[in-house]
């Protein structure tokens, strides 16, 4: 069973995206509320893949892929954003970020993005 960080400041984000996830057979392990907060936790849980929200407080998500990456190049995340937020897409697939989502989410498009990058 595949294991997911979800990284997003909204806990309605979070609930939906856990929601999705679970009903689909995956194990969310962890959530996380911004990106520092993602780092402590991809370093204490190492998940399969992280859904990583790209605007947050304190470290956005950018930073946080940066830095998970530096530290475990082989980590899988896959970033949310609202729509018209393209060159941050852009920007965070340059940082390492594997695929993305936008928001508000799609079951089929969320599954489809974690099989594409899990390889499943």
């Amino acid at each position: 069973m595949s294991r997911v960080l979800i990284v997003d400041d909204a806990a309605f984000m979070r609930m939906m995206l856990k929601d999705i996830l679970t009903k689909n057979g995956l194990q969310v392990v962890g959530e996380a509320v911004n990106g520092s907060d993602a780092v402590e936790k991809y370093k204490e849980l190492q998940p399969d893949v992280v859904t990583m929200d790209i605007t947050m407080p304190e470290k956005d998500g950018i930073t946080a892929v940066k830095e998970i990456r530096a530290i475990y190049p082989q980590a899988k995340i896959i970033m949310c954003s609202a729509m018209g937020q393209q060159p941050m897409v852009l920007e965070a697939i340059q940082a390492g970020a594997k695929d993305f989502v936008v928001k508000p989410f799609q079951p089929d498009r969320v599954m489809e993005s974690i099989k594409k990058v899990l390889g499943i």
